[in-house]
C-alpha cells in the first residue's frame, strides 16, 4: 500500500450533527454523510472487514 494510504490503528469518531453523520479521525480527517450514505458505507465497511477476518470468526451484524 502506498504511503498516502497508510493504515491507522485508531477507530474513527462518529457523531450526529444537525441531521448528518459526522466522522472524524486523526490528523484532521473529517467528513459528513447523510444518514443513508453513512448506513451504506457502514455495510460496505463490514463486508470488507469480513473478507479480511480469518474463517470461523463471527462478527455480529449491526442492526
Amino acid at each position: 500500500m502506498s504511503d498516502f494510504l497508510k493504515a491507522i490503528d485508531l477507530p474513527l469518531e462518529v457523531t450526529a450533527v444537525e441531521g448528518e453523520v459526522a466522522i472524524t479521525g486523526p490528523d484532521g480527517v473529517g467528513l459528513s454523510l447523510t444518514p443513508a450514505a453513512a448506513a451504506a458505507s457502514a455495510r460496505r465497511l463490514l463486508e470488507v472487514v469480513a473478507e479480511l477476518q480469518p474463517q470461523g470468526t463471527y462478527q455480529k451484524p449491526l442492526g
